[in-house]
C-alpha cells in the first residue's frame, strides 16, 4: 500500500513555498508520494484572468518534475467542470484502491471543512493533513480525521509573484528558473511577464 499525499491548488503560478510545503509533509508524514492536482475550475476561486488549466499543469509538472516523490494528476482537468474534492477523491479511490489517501491543507481552511461539499463522506475516505503556521492555533474540527504539522512561516503568494510579473519585477529565486522561463516565454500574468 502506498501512502499518498494530494495537494490540490491553483499553482497559477507554482512556487517553491509549494514545494517546500509538500516536500516537509512527505517526509513529516512518511509518505510515499505528493501528488499536485491543478484544479480546472475551482469552486471558491472566481478570477476572470486565470491561466487555463493546461497551461497550470505544464507549469507545475515543470515545476516538480526534479523530485521523483513529487507527481502531477490530471484528474480534475480531464473530468472538467468544478473541481470538487469529494468527486476527486472518490475517483481516486476507485482507481487505486490499495493506496491510502492524504489531502493537504492549510491550517486556516481547517475552519471551513464544514462547508466543503460531501464533507461528511468525504472524511471518512482520507485523513487531512492541516499545515499549521508559527502562533496559529490547531482547529479541532473534525480532530478525528486531521493530522496536524507544523511549518514554518512562508511568505510566498503566487497573487504576489503574478503582480510583480505585470509590473515588469524579477520573480527569481520565488519560482523555479523554468517555471520563470515558461511564465516570460508564454507572456502569462501581463505585460511585463517578469524578468
Amino acid at each position: 500500500m502506498m501512502k499518498i499525499g494530494l495537494f490540490g491548488g491553483t499553482f497559477d503560478p507554482p512556487h517553491h513555498g509549494h514545494m517546500m510545503l509538500a516536500e516537509h509533509i512527505r517526509v513529516e508524514c512518511e509518505l510515499d508520494q505528493v501528488w499536485f492536482i491543478p484544479a480546472s475550475t475551482p469552486p471558491h476561486k472566481k478570477r476572470s484572468d486565470m491561466s487555463s488549466v493546461d497551461e497550470r499543469l505544464e507549469l507545475v509538472t515543470v515545476a516538480t518534475r526534479s523530485n521523483p516523490h513529487f507527481h502531477v494528476s490530471t484528474i480534475e482537468r480531464d473530468r472538467g467542470g468544478r473541481s470538487y474534492t469529494i468527486d476527486t477523491v472518490k475517483q481516486l479511490k476507485e482507481e487505486y484502491p490499495a493506496h491510502e489517501f492524504f489531502f493537504i491543507i492549510g491550517g486556516d481552511m481547517v475552519e471551513s471543512l464544514p462547508s466543503w461539499a460531501g464533507i461528511e463522506e468525504l472524511v471518512n475516505l482520507i485523513t487531512f493533513i492541516g499545515v499549521n503556521r508559527p502562533g496559529y492555533s490547531p482547529s479541532p474540527v473534525y480532530k478525528d480525521h486531521l493530522i496536524h504539522i507544523d511549518f514554518p512561516q512562508i511568505d510566498l503568494s503566487s497573487t504576489d509573484i503574478r503582480q510583480r510579473v505585470k509590473e515588469g519585477k524579477s520573480i527569481r529565486y520565488l519560482v523555479q528558473e523554468e517555471v520563470a522561463e515558461m511564465i516570460k516565454e508564454s507572456r502569462l500574468y501581463g505585460e511585463g511577464s517578469g524578468t
